[in-house]
């Protein structure tokens, strides 16, 4: 082979990696590069001399698991982790539920202006959640929510949702009506792509709408269910932008309502960033044991279901 063609061939061969270069590049800069300096951070700890003046007062040094020990007996971490479980069990499965729901409705040949539906169900997802929970934040207000007022006409109970109790269902109704949508496209996505000879084959059979819906469209879109799951269980444990806009409107919500309001307020408010990333990542490794833990027990389950 001639030098010129052993040219073409090792170029030809590179083409697959050279085009991988800038993903690459952008992979490690804005995602391995910061998850590796968080890690870093949450290894140190600054040492203060004296009253903390002057120079080489204050110096980073090695403080090993110290951060993460702290993090573990912080019990502002715990209650923060408590009350977004709690506020998780509300969301997850209202939002699928309505989602699936939705989607099965949808999916019917008697639903009329199908195209709008969708996009009335879908347009509250691309509403920013900051803009979403502003939104809802003063509907929630006595003196300014119009829900109120038609209580108070009535003569009707006007229950505050922005303290105790209530505050969970305001925060979850924020979630559901914004990411019901998302959850609700993937879902019907799924369902258009069942062969329409599944459909006809039970119809030949003699089963309703709910029976094939129970029987044939809800088991062939389980993936889907899987996928809208395993989001929304991330989303949950990274809720930050609803509870910290309605903070200003209550008392209720603390500076460390949830776990990640807890990091930025270690981070930015106390300005200690080696505690804030250790608590960083500790949030990180519970979602990825979680969603890998659940994706695993799904598709052992799909496994079984096939094997039978």
């Amino acid at each position: 082979m001639s030098t010129t063609a052993r040219r073409r061939s090792y170029g030809v061969k590179g083409a697959p990696y050279a085009f991988l270069i800038p993903a690459t590049i952008l992979f490690a800069l804005f995602f391995a590069l910061p998850i590796g300096y968080a890690l870093w951070l949450s290894l140190h700890k600054v040492r203060v001399s004296g009253l903390g003046l002057g120079v080489g007062a204050r110096k980073e040094v090695w403080a090993g698991f110290e951060n993460y020990t702290g993090a573990f007996t912080d019990s502002e971490l715990i209650d923060g982790a408590l009350r977004v479980l709690g506020y998780g069990c509300i969301v997850v499965p209202v939002m699928l539920g309505l989602a699936l729901v939705f989607a099965l409705m949808l999916d019917t040949d008697r639903v009329r202006l199908a195209p709008f539906s969708r996009l009335a169900i879908f347009l509250p997802y691309a509403v920013p959640g900051v803009v979403a929970a502003m939104m809802w934040g003063f509907l929630y207000l006595p003196d300014v929510s119009p829900f109120y007022f038609l209580l108070d006409k009535f003569g009707l109970p006007q229950p505050d949702l922005l303290d105790g109790g209530g505050l969970y269902l305001a925060l979850s109704n924020i979630a559901v009506w914004g990411g019901t949508g998302f959850n609700m496209i993937v879902i019907y996505t799924s369902l258009q792509a069942i062969p329409a000879e599944v459909y006809e084959a039970a119809r030949l059979d003699g089963a309703t709408p709910l029976q094939t819906a129970l029987r044939i469209k809800i088991p062939m879109v389980a993936s889907s269910l899987v996928l809208t799951f395993f989001f929304s269980i991330i989303a949950t444990l990274q809720v930050f932008a609803e509870p910290t806009t309605l903070k200003p409107l209550t008392n209720s919500v603390s500076t460390t309502w949830s776990p990640l309001m807890k990091v930025y307020q270690d981070a930015f408010g106390k300005g200690d960033i080696y505690s804030a990333a250790a608590e960083a990542v500790l949030i990180a490794v519970v979602t990825l044991v979680l969603s890998f833990g659940f994706l695993r027990a799904a598709n052992s389950r799909t496994k079984q279901e096939e094997a039978r």
